[in-house]
């Protein structure tokens, strides 16, 4: 979890999300925090595994994100799983709000990293595996393992 040369440190990653869903389009939102969850993502203590995005009243929310009270926080730690606004522009949002409503499409986070000082989060408009795609997908993987390693014997 380093930092790059653009500034960007990643906290944490949705790995079930692109097993899940078919990921057709990816966005930056920025989060509305208080100050020890965000010292809390500084030390690793975030889950986005069963996280979903809703927009409610031209606003953009995460649900489901666990983010672990901080150690040293007493009475200023919040609820681990409070929705949280995500920040973008309202013309964004409607956009995302028309593609949601009328393709039947999902917002997934997909990942959260600081830029610079700000937390931001990768948000996903998705649209649902069936079984067989999730089977292919495992397939395909396998079979560029195979290659991989079939790649790396020769080599030798």
């Amino acid at each position: 979890m380093a930092a790059d040369r653009t500034g960007t440190k990643l906290i944490a990653v949705n790995r079930k999300a692109r097993h899940e869903y078919f990921v057709l389009e990816t966005f930056e939102a920025g989060i509305e925090l208080v100050g020890t969850e965000v010292k809390s993502l500084r030390m690793g203590g975030v889950n986005l595994k069963d996280s979903w995005c809703t927009v409610d009243d031209g606003e953009l929310f995460v649900k489901g994100m666990h983010i672990s009270p901080y150690e040293k926080g007493n009475i200023f730690n919040r609820d681990p799983f409070r929705v949280r606004k995500l920040l973008m522009h309202k013309r964004e949002i409607m956009r995302l709000l028309g593609r949601v409503k009328q393709d039947g499409l999902t917002l997934i986070p997909l990942s959260l990293y600081f830029k610079s000082s700000r937390v931001k989060m990768e948000l996903g408009l998705c649209k649902g595996k069936q079984l067989h795609d999730k089977r292919e997908d495992m397939a395909k993987r396998d079979a560029k393992r195979e290659i991989d390693r079939a790649m790396k014997q020769r080599q030798r």
